[in-house]
């Protein structure tokens, strides 16, 4: 029952992008196109579940051990920073297309605060082990995954409505965002 909580509450309640406002930059970057969202997510999703449970065992068996948690962001920052050189090389040779589309957000990811977000946030959980904090980042994936692509889609009927003119763009994603987030406050009352 614990780990259903956890998935509810992740994907659905403390949204990662629109309640805990961590990832917002590829989040209103890569948004304009579903397929390009849908890329963002898989990438994201391997690059935060590898880099939880890689900062985990680092925070387990090299930062406690020897008192240095001072140490955790930026241990990690360099951890999600490797990885995401991995991802970007993978992307480079399975998928050009992919990564022709992705453009300068791929890298981004290394700043992406959702995924230091998450491997920091997954270590602060009540009895903390390896297996909750990998069903705690996938869970979180998906949210973001599910947030970007519902974003995706709605940005995409927007182009084709006739919008005020200060309305394009920007202006009318910032509303739909907001709009996003006070609609997924409604589960707030589930867990």
């Amino acid at each position: 029952m614990e780990y259903v909580l956890i998935v509810i509450s992740a994907i659905f309640v403390n949204n990662i992008v629109l309640s805990q406002f961590l990832g917002i930059c590829p989040f209103l970057g890569v948004s304009k196109k579903i397929s390009t969202g849908i890329g963002m997510t898989g990438a994201v999703t391997f690059v935060m579940v590898i880099a939880t449970i890689v900062t985990f065992f680092i925070q387990k068996a090299v930062l406690e051990p020897f008192g240095v948690e001072y140490l955790q962001t930026i241990t990690f920052i360099l951890v999600i920073a490797s990885l995401v050189q991995l991802v970007e090389i993978m992307l480079k040779k399975v998928s050009p297309p992919l990564y022709q589309a992705l453009g300068v957000f791929l890298p981004l990811i290394t700043t992406n605060c959702a995924i230091l977000g998450v491997a920091i946030l997954a270590l602060g959980l009540e009895d903390t082990n390896i297996v909750k904090s990998v069903v705690f980042a996938i869970s979180h994936a998906v949210g973001f995954g599910l947030a970007l692509i519902t974003f995706s889609g709605i940005r995409e009927q927007l182009d084709l409505m006739d919008i005020p003119k200060g309305m394009k763009g920007t202006p009318i994603a910032l509303v739909v965002a907001g709009l996003l987030a006070l609609a997924f406050m409604g589960f707030a009352g589930i867990v």
